[in-house]
């Protein structure tokens, strides 16, 4: 129940970044939005370390740089991908693959879930797909590049999330310190190399630190949860993250919440209360 509630926070986290994230990739360059929030999460990284502690073993340091690179990826093609649009068809591609690839190492390496369980799994995937999904007429198609950027970010958010599992489970947060660090000089180096074409326009810099701070908060939980459950569980729940985005929308933007995606939060709810029988 402890793995499920951290890992239901850390949806939520990630919903919120990831609506702040593509937001400031609409009105700057992408990589000028990630410049600023991979170093904005690895200052809270930091400031947790004297709390929860750090230990820079060769393991820890090992998988938190291989997540800090599929970190960076990730970082620059979900926002890309959400400014693209649309979101509510790109979003749950996003999702559905940054869920499946972390659920097939959890079952490989010997997880075993019980009726429940496999019932559960199934239905938290489409509640995913049903609460990013918007209203079904006049639904824009997505381009070849958009899908394509929404495979590649659902892919990097996957490695991502299964390097932090990899991770030895006493070294607390030496991965996420190692990997934001890694992702940070990725990103900046990035960014120098193609300072000519990132264009004028500045950067929305609160919004863009705020998605920063939200992913670091998001990748706590997810490692925290991960530590104490099943990785096929939590990161299934994990993946309910559009949920936080669609919500936000809903409060900022005024966007409505349609009755699928209703529908969607209520197979949530049933998702979630399953794994927790399992």
């Amino acid at each position: 129940m402890i793995a499920l509630m951290l890992a239901l926070g850390s949806s939520l986290a990630y919903g919120c970044a990831d609506f702040l994230g593509g937001l400031g990739a609409r009105k700057a360059h992408v990589l000028r939005t990630v410049m600023i929030a991979a170093p904005a999460s690895l200052a809270v990284e930091l400031l947790l370390w004297p709390f929860i502690g750090a230990s820079f073993s060769p393991g820890a340091v090992g998988w938190g740089a291989a997540s800090g690179i599929a970190s960076a990826v990730a970082f620059a093609l979900l926002y890309k991908t959400l400014a693209i649009g649309p979101m509510n068809v790109l979003s749950p591609v996003t999702a559905l693959v940054s869920a499946m690839l972390p659920v097939g190492v959890g079952i490989f390496q010997g997880e075993h879930l019980g009726l429940t369980g496999l019932i559960g799994l199934p239905l938290a995937l489409t509640a995913a797909v049903l609460v990013s999904a918007g209203g079904g007429t006049g639904v824009m198609r997505p381009s070849r590049t958009a899908m394509l950027l929404a495979l590649g970010a659902g892919s990097a958010i996957a490695l991502q999330l299964i390097f932090l599992h990899q991770a030895p489970s006493d070294s607390g947060v030496a991965p996420l310190i190692t990997g934001r660090a890694v992702s940070s000089a990725v990103t900046l180096t990035a960014a120098g190399l193609m300072f000519r074409s990132l264009g004028s326009e500045r950067p929305a810099y609160a919004m863009s630190a705020a998605a920063g701070v939200l992913d670091s908060v998001a990748n706590l939980l997810f490692l925290l949860a991960a530590r104490s459950g099943d990785l096929a569980v939590v990161a299934v729940i994990t993946a309910l993250y559009p949920a936080g985005t669609v919500l936000l929308a809903r409060g900022v933007l005024a966007e409505r919440i349609h009755r699928g995606q209703l529908v969607g939060f209520g197979t949530a709810a049933v998702a979630v209360s399953l794994l927790a029988l399992a």
